[in-house]
């Protein structure tokens, strides 16, 4: 493997356990987890200014994230609501197919909009990777905020 592949798996490998770890703590308080998902995408968006990677050339990856995740966090909370741990985990697993392709669309589509205006959005590993984690993590907080506010007993 070389200097640069493993770089990118420490960097997204810590940030992974920062997330964890912070959703663990916050798991047992619905009332506030959706804001803590939300920091956690704010989290990761900054990472990419000490990453050194522009915003700009990662967005069709942070459009990925927040649709895929916000549509599955929709789909997991209803499954959730209607059928429990098993709704909620089919919720998840067929959302996420779902959700994976419907945001590919959105991300091919902002991809191609960035080299129109010749906007430079090759990947990279750490840019896609960061970028996609921030997005799922922003589109989730809103959908878990909005939840709790509609039924804050979930």
């Amino acid at each position: 493997m070389n200097k640069k592949f493993i770089v990118a798996m420490i960097k997204v490998v810590t940030l992974c356990i920062i997330i964890f770890a912070v959703s663990a703590f916050f798991i047992s308080d619905a009332k506030i987890i959706g804001w803590a998902v939300l920091s956690l995408g704010l989290l990761c968006l900054v990472s990419l200014e000490f990453f050194k990677i522009s915003i700009k050339n990662v967005w069709p990856d942070i459009v990925f994230g927040l649709i895929d995740n916000g549509i599955l966090a929709i789909l997991a909370v209803i499954g959730g609501s209607i059928a429990g741990v098993a709704g909620a985990i089919i919720g998840g697993v067929v959302g996420n197919a779902i959700t994976d392709g419907i945001a590919g669309v959105f991300e091919g589509h902002m991809a191609e909009r960035l080299r129109e205006s010749n906007i430079s959005e090759a990947r990279t590993m750490l840019g896609s990777s960061v970028g996609k984690m921030a997005g799922c993590l922003l589109g989730a907080g809103v959908v878990l905020i909005i939840a709790n506010l509609i039924n804050p007993a979930l």
